[in-house]
């Protein structure tokens, strides 16, 4: 390897291509993030809530976007493809051909002026041509680049000569009809492909009648339900009437080898339920009914949604597959004839509108880019992979991520794109930081003696402006003490928006500004970020918070919204005035990482580390490296266990940077993010560790299902992990009966366990490959054969594995030779006689969470396993900095998942391990001493272990003496301010919400009674 090129180049702008490109970007390595549309953001962008906890999707993602758009390292190069790679690993050179958008970029300012002059109205993509747009345009408001486009295809002066209407209206000469398509070569060490996916074409197939106005697409009823959609978020027929009767029909274009897509598209079951449920939120007297194959809801927290689904909001869900959609000749209704769950026949039952559930597929720019990019594709059109290592393609140095490798849902499409990056920039540890640059601010403007606050009131689309009389709430603004400006933003998270707050701030010489919009969970260090871009402390910020406390509350009573939007932004403006400057400390930090478990997911994460030359400490409870794998002894590729576990404990056992400490584990932990210490104990050592990140890979432990279908009362009823080491030896029985959901799926244990089916699939087969006179059948209540895992379920099938469906309520009787079961399409019990029964049960967690989690200050769900930041974009990381969440630790999941997890994990580490220093937060607490009487109060009710009580020497005119007195330790403090609350002297100060402060938001309140 002759070269090292400190950049990577990555394909695609969608969620997967995003996560990436700010993790390589934060960890020293440039990046050029190409795109083929004219914005970045993807299908995500599209989207309008996520399940399962109902976010809005471009209020999670609008952030991100800003993020990218803002980083010095990152290169956006939109409206652009890739037509050529040639080069070795460390040393690329990528062929980027830059479309004609005929404005210059340099020059838009996206003032929408040539939009009103153009007269051609062409079908929106964004809204899947449910209304129209101009041939010059913006894809949606949030838009990053935030900068016109031509349709070539559809403008007038391009195709006829004619018109330049927006060329005329054009203030600054932005429009270039004579602008051409660009080559352009650019020089990387590595490569990440993730273009992502096209929703299948539904039209292809005929008997769904998609081509009746009130039969949509998943897609175009996202759509409709969005607030910045076609309908504003009314889901509308096409007389424009609201229906009152949808149904959903499961797997268009996926779990259909007909077609030849034999794959699950792995989100349509959720997507669907999450459709349904937000639809009733709009309209309560909404019947909804979802007809499945099954219905696979296997992630996190997605069982426990369709049940709430399903129980308390009442949708319908029926196990059954209509054959297609009949349209009445007269009336021009439509309906659905279906075979009835209860074996009693084909019914038929009309509704107002069908949904047709899209599946995922391979992108024709996926296919072109992969023979480009010379690497290989599996049958299914998707990039191949290995299990064990599944974002590495065939061709060194060219990864790949997200639905580009297989059908998957957002967060293991974050999980995927982390772990990407982590792989990508491993070989290119040595040249980190040679290409970046730092990002640069203006110095810090001072307050002066006036006060003079901004602010900003946001509609977002019509989340607020639907509900919220905005106008008024901007006026009322107007008269607040010290405001002395006062606008609205339809988006106030925008590119051009944030840059528009950036240029008030200097025009009004604003010294306080308060944003009216959504929560500051997600957006206010964004605002904060565009204060200190404009000059100012960010600190000198406030975040008024009138959508989650306001509009999405109030949504019935739009006048007392308003009434409260201004409580609200009168509350903000008297902290707002009252604000200070504060300032962030840089502390040194250690740079070395703790993976606490060696199962596959903490060798994978110690691995990923440890290439890019940081130090890991691996520490595993167990005498022998390999965790819940080692119980099991095949994967679904047919390779053993053993194939997979050899070479990468070798690895991790060989590698210089990797201390590994067997029959080991944690037994003290304090300190922060940078500076954490520990105590570690075991068979060989017992020594004190310091570190400056923990990644938590503790894994997790199949279940004796004791009490469950007889387990543990005969000798011929196994779990799955037994049976896999009986396989090895040969398996004699002639009659096996498989039940799954063994204790899982129950009030006790309400998730799914995720892996269940397919290892039950896989292990059916081996059973019949190895006895094809074998008699064997599933009893299952959903078959969850994922993704490409669909293919094992069809096998099986195919080689004559007898599945029957059971259910919660009417579970399979068994007894020592046999098991009763119902069959709902027979309408009869069956007695099936056995020699071998085999119980899939479920994973869960290990006790040793219990002692984890109060360690790290991190939180466990309700199912025990670590709770995540944020389920949907970040995945992997805690909510304490620092901490880090890998393979089953977090949820039930597969090998390659867990190995993709991991390495995400790992890229989220080096962010903070690559960096020269770390900040504190400016709002810490800090400690009066003269007025601490050192009682310890704020240690007890601390939740970071921030404050400690230190001996001090007080000298007076009369004596001098020892004492106590609390000191608060910037690195850990959060600025909580539980210390501050707690004091009983108000000794304690918390910054950022100081009395003055507090009281001034109390008192506004009161003004408003």
């Amino acid at each position: 390897m002759s070269k090292l090129v400190g950049a990577v180049a990555i394909a695609g702008g969608g969620i997967a291509g995003i996560q990436s490109a700010i993790d390589l970007a934060s960890s020293g390595l440039k990046v050029y993030l190409i795109e083929s549309s004219t914005t970045i953001g993807g299908k995500m962008a599209q989207l309008d809530k996520t399940f399962p906890t109902l976010d809005c999707s471009m209020c999670t993602l609008s952030p991100k976007l800003a993020e990218v758009a803002r980083h010095p390292n990152i290169e956006l190069m939109t409206y652009s493809e890739i037509t050529g790679i040639e080069g070795e690993p460390g040393d690329f050179t990528v062929t980027v051909k830059k479309k004609a958008t005929y404005v210059d970029y340099d020059k838009c300012t996206a003032c929408e002026l040539c939009v009103s002059k153009c007269p051609v109205k062409v079908p929106d993509e964004y809204n899947e041509g449910q209304n129209n747009r101009k041939a010059i345009y913006l894809a949606f408001p949030q838009a990053v680049p935030r900068v016109f486009t031509i349709d070539a295809e559809h403008c007038l002066y391009l195709t006829k000569g004619k018109c330049g209407n927006c060329q005329k209206a054009c203030e600054n000469d932005a429009i270039n009809f004579e602008d051409t398509d660009k080559e352009v070569d650019i020089n990387v060490g590595s490569i990440i492909l993730n273009t992502g996916f096209e929703p299948y074409d539904a039209s292809n197939l005929e008997q769904y009648r998609v081509d009746h106005p009130n039969v949509v697409t998943s897609l175009e009823f996202e759509r409709q339900l969005s607030s910045s959609g076609p309908f504003e978020g009314h889901v509308t027929l096409a007389d424009g009437s609201h229906p009152k009767r949808i149904a959903w029909i499961q797997c268009i274009g996926s779990r259909s080898p007909e077609i030849g897509r034999n794959t699950c598209s792995s989100v349509c079951c959720m997507y669907a339920t999450k459709e349904a449920m937000v639809a009733m939120e709009h309209d309560l007297d909404l019947e909804t009914t979802i007809f499945n194959i099954d219905v696979r809801a296997f992630g996190k927290g997605f069982e426990e949604f369709y049940q709430k689904a399903k129980n308390e909001k009442g949708i319908r869900f029926i196990n059954s597959r209509p054959s297609g959609v009949e349209v009445d000749p007269v009336t021009d209704n439509i309906s659905l004839k279906y075979e009835a769950e209860d074996g009693s026949g084909i019914k038929r039952e009309e509704f107002d509108m069908i949904v047709l559930s899209i599946g995922l597929t391979p992108s024709k720019s996926s296919k072109n880019l992969a023979q480009i990019a010379g690497v290989e594709m599996d049958d299914n059109e998707f990039v191949k992979t290995k299990i064990d290592s599944p974002l590495e393609t065939s061709k060194p140095g060219i990864f790949v991520c997200g639905a580009m490798q297989a059908p998957k849902d957002i967060p293991d499409t974050v999980a995927d794109a982390s772990g990407a990056a982590s792989k990508a920039s491993s070989l290119l540890s040595s040249v980190r930081g040679t290409l970046v640059t730092e990002k640069k601010y203006p110095p810090e403007r001072g307050m002066g003696d006036e006060i003079r606050t901004g602010v900003v009131v946001c509609r977002c689309g019509i989340n607020i402006g639907n509900i919220v009389d905005v106008p008024d709430v901007v006026e009322y603004a107007k008269t607040l003490p010290h405001v002395a400006f006062a606008k609205e933003e339809v988006y106030a998270c925008s590119t051009d928006s944030l840059a528009g707050i950036a240029d008030l701030v200097k025009e009004h010489n604003l010294n306080h500004m308060v944003v009216a919009s959504c929560t500051p969970r997600t957006h206010e260090p964004l605002f904060r970020e565009t204060l200190m871009e404009a000059g100012l402390n960010p600190y000198l910020f406030e975040l008024a918070n009138i959508r989650e406390h306001c509009s999405w509350v109030h949504q019935n009573d739009k006048e007392e919204a308003t009434k409260k939007a201004k409580d609200i932004v009168r509350m903000s403006v008297s902290r707002a005035n009252l604000l200070q400057p504060l300032y962030q400390e840089k502390i040194e930090f250690n740079n070395n990482a703790l993976v606490l478990g060696g199962g596959i997911a903490g060798m994978t994460a110690a691995l990923d580390i440890a290439e890019k030359d940081f130090k890991v400490t691996l520490l595993e409870k167990e005498s022998e490296l390999g965790g819940m794998l080692l119980k099991f002894t095949h994967l679904q590729d047919g390779r053993t266990t053993k194939e997979v576990l050899e070479p990468i404990v070798q690895k991790v056992e060989s590698n210089p940077n990797i201390t590994v400490h067997k029959e080991t584990e944690l037994t003290e932990q304090e300190g922060s993010m940078g500076n954490f210490k520990g105590h570690i104990k075991g068979a060989n050592v017992d020594e004190d560790i310091e570190f400056g990140v923990a990644i938590i890979a503790t894994g997790a432990n199949e279940l004796e299902p004791e009490g469950y279908f007889s387990y543990g009362e005969y000798s011929n009823i196994i779990t799955q992990s037994q049976l896999e080491q009986r396989l090895d030896e040969g398996v004699d029985a002639k009659n096996v009966v498989i039940i799954q959901c063994a204790g899982g799926r129950n009030d006790e244990r309400p998730y799914c366990s995720r892996a269940c089916c397919t290892v039950a699939v896989k292990n059916a087969i081996r059973l019949k490959e190895s006895d094809p006179d074998r008699n064997i059948t599933i009893l299952y209540r959903d078959i969850r054969t994922f993704g490409v895992w669909e293919e094992l379920y069809t096998k099986a099938r195919e080689l004559g594995v007898v599945f029957m469906r059971y259910t919660e309520d009417n579970e399979p009787v068994v007894s020592e030779k046999s098991v009763r079961v119902y069959d709902h399409l027979m309408n009869m019990d069956f007695e099936i006689n056995y020699d071998l029964m085999v119980l899939s049960a479920p994973m869960v967690t290990p006790e040793t969470n219990e002692l984890i989690a109060p360690m790290f200050k991190v939180t466990l769900d309700a199912n025990r396993f670590f709770l995540e930041a944020h389920i949907k974009l970040r995945p992997v990381e805690c909510a304490t900095d620092g901490v880090f969440l890998a393979g089953t630790s977090q949820a039930p999941k597969l090998v390659d998942e867990s190995v993709s997890q991991a390495s995400a994990a790992a890229s989220r580490a080096c962010t903070i391990l690559s960096r020269d220093f770390l900040e504190t937060i400016g709002n810490v607490s800090v400690v009066d001493s003269e007025l601490c009487i050192g009682c310890g109060r704020c240690t007890l009710v601390c939740p970071y272990k921030a404050p400690e009580l230190k001996e001090v020497t007080v000298e007076t005119e009369e004596i001098v003496y020892i004492t106590k007195k609390s000191e608060i330790n910037p690195a850990v403090c959060k600025g909580c301010g539980c210390c501050a609350a707690e004091c009983p002297t108000g000794a304690i100060t918390a910054r950022h919400f100081t009395t003055p402060q507090i009281m001034a938001v109390i008192k506004a309140y009161g003004e408003g009674i």
